[in-house]
């Protein structure tokens, strides 16, 4: 499959990321358009909510699922929460690397109904951060999140899922590129010659870069 629209917009958005730090949620749009995540999510921690809707009662699911050979495994406490629109809740997460060698794990979140994603406000996520893991380390999160109470009232049932990706090697494989396009891999990726899976790696570490902005 040819990649090659894909990472000449991924280059260029790198590029611009590096260069324009103010235009970070334009970035982070046209990001999310190119890679197609389903229902764009916040870069940073939001703020507490200080309104309640105590009529209202929303189902939410969480999910993961590793990209390619992630050796990953991230698991929720519960499947499912109900929670009331406005009120904080806390869910334990527990992850852990699989392999027999310390690996870097980025997290990239998605909110389904794509509608609803800018209602669910997270304060706290390992999704925020690249997570370093040795070998068979096994790390506990807590995602702390609320439902806005301005979700459409048609919406009773949300999902949010991760997609786990290894950015061991993946970050700098971006930082060079911008350093060297002349090298053979920038050639690779532009005739598309790479696999799907090399090709999302490196889109979870534009992802890192990009968050790196909202900190820096």
């Amino acid at each position: 499959m040819m990649h090659t629209p894909l990472l000449r917009k991924l280059v260029l958005l790198v590029l611009g990321m590096f260069a324009f730090a103010f235009a970070l949620v334009p970035l982070y749009d046209v990001f999310c358009d190119i890679t197609g995540l389903n229902g764009k999510v916040e870069l940073t921690a939001a703020e507490a909510s200080e309104e309640q809707d105590l009529a209202r009662q929303i189902d939410v699911s969480f999910t993961t699922h590793t990209q390619g050979q992630a050796p990953f495994k991230v698991k929720a406490a519960t499947y499912q929460v109900t929670v009331t629109p406005g009120t904080l809740t806390e869910v334990s997460f527990t992850a852990e690397n699989l392999s027999g060698d310390a690996r870097v794990m980025q997290a990239i979140p998605s909110v389904s109904p794509g509608m609803a994603a800018k209602y669910l406000h997270k304060l706290a996520c390992f999704c925020f951060d690249q997570q370093s893991m040795q070998a068979r380390q096994k790390m506990s999160f807590t995602l702390r999140f609320y439902v806005d109470t301005e979700l459409p009232t048609d919406i009773a049932e949300l999902t949010l899922a991760y997609t786990l990706y290894d950015i061991t090697d993946r970050t700098a494989t971006v930082k060079s590129l911008l350093l060297h396009p002349e090298t053979e891999l920038f050639g690779e990726l532009r005739r598309g010659t790479v696999g799907d899976d090399y090709v999302h790696s490196i889109q979870a570490a534009v992802y890192q870069q990009i968050r790196g902005l909202s900190h820096g």
